[in-house]
């Protein structure tokens, strides 16, 4: 199936953020999106994308960073 142009643009968005999360803390990108998966960070992601896209990426990454360390993540937002 075909992603709406929305969804498609949210995919654009979380795989972005991804590279730029790995980047911040010196992870390859699998192992961002994965530590992002595990400590509940895409959950977040995808809930409040509408209002996330429109921040700036440094600040949905450090919200980011707290949502996963609430949820057992170790990484610090520095």
């Amino acid at each position: 199936t075909m992603l709406t142009r929305e969804e498609n643009n949210q995919l654009r968005y979380t795989i972005a953020l991804v590279a730029e999360f790995a980047q911040k803390f010196n992870l390859q990108d699998r192992q961002a999106f994965n530590y992002i998966k595990r400590f509940k960070g895409l959950e977040y992601l995808n809930n409040f994308y509408d209002i996330l896209h429109t921040l700036y990426f440094e600040e949905v990454i450090e919200a980011l960073t707290i949502i996963c360390k609430r949820n057992g993540g170790q990484l610090t937002y520095k």
